[in-house]
């Protein structure tokens, strides 16, 4: 039963839920008391997640599955491994943290993907995509080796079935006396709508409802002929496949990788996923159980825009309007000027890894839609298409989060770099990304792109300065990376300097010590550079812009005639703005220096402010540090 868009009051207390705290108080209920307990979650979901924020949808989609694959199996004995773990809240609430629900994703509260510090029911850290199928396997070897009969089960979205590692998964999965489950849970969706050759395929298999319709008719019918011996038995066996492979043929894919496949079953559902399910177990083999569900199912709102409701901040439950607008992002920037340069320019094209929508690549696609190419989540692919593309002259715009751009890296190195190409990086997310957590946040993004040989990066201190490193970057010649961060923009200047190469831009000048940093920590710089004009000491602020080339020049320059030197970066401190101002100034004798990075570790959730703060890299924090060197 779905929630209309104007919800009764939320009751205080819920019917079924209620009653489960955990999973053995989830196995004392009747299988007739399931869909009550399904839609108390449901209303559970929306209630706290209109509060904290989180992903919304894709939690919506799998509560009766969730809901099933813990009352037929017993974990943690049995390991059910989640991808992308963004579907893990109703797995949350059935295994002792539904009182938590109020912290999730919060500094130190729960976080909104599987960590198995929290709890002993999350097996694997997930947050990435495509992963889930090929650590089920490593799981189950590992209790064939033990000489367990434990079941493992992955749970892994059509989305995430795009990647690359999930096929290499699924070609490897073909190992005798293993209880491997794979749950392919088919919402037609990654975050935005599923595109490709697979997802043809699996419409195939969704909308042939005749076999699936007749399955059971034709099971009766041959359990009414008289078994008289073997090969009446084989015979039977025989018809049956037939029957399969020709009204589904699309199933023989799975079966063809070594699974048995059982479906399609409808995930809403619940006494045919139970049906389904025991059926898997009992098959002591590996098994692809196909399961159709809803994305955003039971809350209007976000079945009508499940991509808006993918991810959501905090909301009003009653209409799904968010509850505060946000200001203009660094990524409109790009999708307005990507479209304007594209305009002007016919050989730029725009390539996304299934993110349209958060990369704003939304109106490229309606305006260009033949130079427009969402490959799904499959950031090696992108990569090499991208070289591809430039290797013939035309000019590949990638536009990718920092944290998913790691899973190409050897493309990168390989394939753009090695060979010089024009192959323009637009990477957003960069720095702390907040409530998602050591997953997302994209922190290593200059370090492990700032050894590769015909690199180019930039990071833009505002909009503006975005717009014309997008320009820059246009009429470059070479592999170059624009870095940018989640969070809105703010104009710190109205006079903006030339995009050069190599060149950094000197904001103010100043004989008491040099102030360098980079992108969104430039704010920062500058908050702190006025604080310290109140004590009478002038700052060089330095606005590096490129961390590679790196302006050697200016630094040593400003830090000559300083002897004091500070660096502020939103990535951790090996690799990035602070190996390079390190490595420039080496030789200068007599300096101070302190570099303000996050440190060589996963950085938690939280906010950004939060994190700031926690991490001593907030203005108030620099601000009593570089005190001692004066």
């Amino acid at each position: 039963m779905s929630l209309c868009v104007i919800m009764a009051p939320v009751k205080s207390m819920y019917s079924i839920l209620d009653k489960v705290n955990n999973i053995n108080d989830l196995k004392k209920l009747n299988t007739k008391e399931l869909p009550d307990l399904c839609s108390d979650i449901r209303s559970f979901l929306v209630d706290k997640i209109s509060k904290t924020g989180g992903h919304l949808a894709p939690n919506l989609g799998v509560v009766e599955l969730t809901v099933a694959l813990h009352y037929i199996f017993n974990s943690p004995k049995d390991k059910v491994i989640f991808d992308v773990g963004h579907q893990c809240y109703v797995h949350k609430i059935l295994t002792g943290r539904k009182n938590k629900f109020n912290t999730l994703r919060k500094l130190n509260g729960l976080s909104g993907f599987p960590k198995t510090r929290e709890s002993l029911h999350d097996i694997f850290n997930t947050g990435h995509s495509s992963t889930s199928i090929s650590s089920a396997i490593g799981v189950a070897v590992a209790n064939k080796l033990d000489k367990k009969d434990d079941y493992t089960i992955a749970v892994i979205g059509d989305g995430a079935l795009t990647g690359g590692l999930a096929f290499e998964g699924l070609n490897n999965a073909d190992i005798k006396d293993t209880n491997l489950i794979v749950i392919l849970n088919d919402n037609q969706m990654s975050i935005s709508p599923s595109v490709g050759g697979l997802s043809n395929y699996l419409n195939r298999v969704r909308s042939n409802t005749f076999y699936t319709d007749s399955k059971k008719k034709i099971k009766n019918l041959l359990n009414r002929i008289p078994i008289v011996g073997k090969w009446i038995s084989l015979g039977i066996e025989w018809i049956k496949r037939s029957f399969k492979h020709i009204f589904l043929p699309s199933s023989v894919l799975f079966e063809q990788f070594g699974f048995t496949y059982l479906g399609p079953v409808d995930g809403h559902n619940i006494d045919d996923l139970l049906d389904f399910l025991e059926r898997a177990k009992k098959l002591k083999k590996p098994v692809l159980v196909h399961v159709i569900t809803k994305k955003g199912k039971g809350y209007t709102p976000a079945e009508e825009n499940p991509n808006a409701f993918h991810g959501i901040s905090p909301f009003d439950k009653i209409t799904g309007k968010p509850l505060k607008n946000n200001k203009a992002s660094y990524s409109e920037v790009f999708g307005e000027t990507i479209c304007s340069l594209a305009r002007q320019n016919e050989k730029i094209v725009g390539i996304t890894a299934a993110m349209p929508s958060g990369t704003k690549l939304t109106d490229f696609a309606k305006k260009y839609p033949d130079r427009f190419f969402d490959v799904g989540i499959a950031e090696s692919h992108a990569v090499t298409f991208a070289s591809g593309l430039a290797r013939q002259g035309y000019i590949p715009v990638f536009a990718v989060y920092s944290t998913f751009l790691q899973r190409a890296y050897d493309q990168i190195l390989h394939d753009v770099a090695l060979q010089n190409l024009h192959v323009i990086f637009a990477i957003d997310r960069a720095g702390i990304v907040g409530a998602d957590g050591e997953t997302h946040h994209g922190l290593f993004d200059l370090s492990f792109l700032s050894h590769i040989p015909n690199m180019t990066i930039l990071s833009p201190k505002d909009g503006i300065e975005l717009q014309q490193m997008l320009k820059f970057a246009v009429e470059h010649n070479g592999p170059i990376a624009i870095r940018y961060p989640r969070d809105g923009y703010v104009m710190t200047l109205a006079d903006t300097n030339p995009i050069e190469l190599g060149k950094a831009e000197i904001i103010s000048e100043g004989s008491d010590i040099s102030i360098i940093s980079t992108g969104k920590s430039l704010t920062t710089a500058l908050e702190i550079a006025e604080e310290l004009k109140k004590v009478s000491v002038s700052a060089d602020v330095i606005n590096a812009r490129f961390i590679k080339p790196f302006d050697k020049n200016t630094v040593i320059k400003s830090v000559a005639k300083t002897r004091r030197v500070i660096t502020i970066e939103d990535n951790i401190i090996n690799g990035g703005l602070a190996s390079a101002v390190q490595k420039t100034i080496i030789n200068l004798n007599g300096v101070q220096s302190m570099y303000f990075a996050y440190p060589d570790e996963f950085i938690v959730h939280g906010t950004s402010e939060e994190i700031e703060k926690l991490y001593g890299l907030d203005s108030k924090s620099i601000l009593e540090k570089i005190a001692k060197m004066f």
